[in-house]
């Protein structure tokens, strides 16, 4: 049976839509309020909804989803010009990145099992943050891509390079940032980044069949099954430089102050 979540008043149903259907927790991203983009009123939607899902251990599952055409058209960068138009300085801008790589650590700390249900277009931020979810379901018509370089962009958003490596795989990740390169579910399946492919009309089932023997285990098992294996991925990567990815994007925007002059 449906029932209103209590997870936190704060969280804004017109930047996405919660529903819970007993231990299992339905945020869907609402495109229509936007457009299709990660926002910041999306990211801040999100970290307070994760943020509530400490003091609810009821929760044991989160599906995330999106309720337009596409999963998620990547970050809103008309957001992060404005940011530097209003404060050149590029702290702003820093801060917005930030609040992106602490989105993706809560998807990764925390005790619920996410699962990321994916459709349409998955480009660039929204590829990021299906990333983090412990499992992904994918339609068979997904394009994914990863378009940062193209657009003169470190792929810097949320700290993800690292958990697509640990996922996919160093070489094929390298091809597809530097190249740009559109790909399809089948390849997505492939390289990892997605656990299982379906029909549209079928991704529900994909998902049920997950869902329903997850919520027969023991909880404590999950919880520390799911923070093993983290650790674990996290130990390939003997230096994390995530933290540094907002100070990356951001020079890319601010002009810098200690420019050489041009040659004579």
């Amino acid at each position: 049976m449906n029932q209103a979540p209590t997870v936190h008043p704060a969280v804004r149903r017109d930047d996405i839509r919660v529903e819970q259907d007993g231990p299992v927790l339905h945020v869907r991203l609402n495109p229509s309020e936007q457009d299709g983009t990660l926002s910041i009123a999306v990211l801040d939607a999100l970290l307070v909804l994760l943020d509530g899902l400490h003091d609810r251990p009821d929760i044991r599952i989160l599906i995330i989803s999106s309720l337009g055409e596409d999963f998620c058209l990547g970050a809103d960068r008309n957001e992060y010009q404005t940011a530097i138009v209003m404060d050149p300085t590029g702290a702003t801008l820093r801060r917005i990145a930030d609040k992106a790589h602490r989105l993706c650590q809560a998807l990764e700390s925390t005790h619920t099992i996410t699962i990321a249900r994916l459709h349409g277009k998955v480009i660039g931020a929204g590829l990021a943050l299906a990333a983090y979810c412990d499992l992904r379901a994918g339609a068979d018509t997904c394009r994914f891509r990863m378009p940062e370089v193209g657009l003169g962009l470190p792929p810097a958003w949320g700290g993800a390079m690292g958990r697509l490596i640990s996922e996919a795989g160093a070489a094929r990740i390298r091809e597809l940032m530097l190249t740009c390169n559109l790909f399809d579910a089948v390849t997505a399946h492939r390289l990892g980044l997605l656990h299982e492919v379906a029909r549209l009309e079928q991704l529900d089932h994909v998902i049920g069949a997950w869902t329903r023997p997850l919520l027969r285990r023991s909880p404590e098992a999950l919880i520390l099954t799911k923070r093993m294996l983290a650790s674990y991925a996290r130990a390939d990567r003997t230096a994390d430089v995530a933290l540094l990815d907002s100070h990356l994007l951001a020079s890319q925007f601010v002009p810098s102050q200690n420019q050489d002059p041009p040659a004579r």
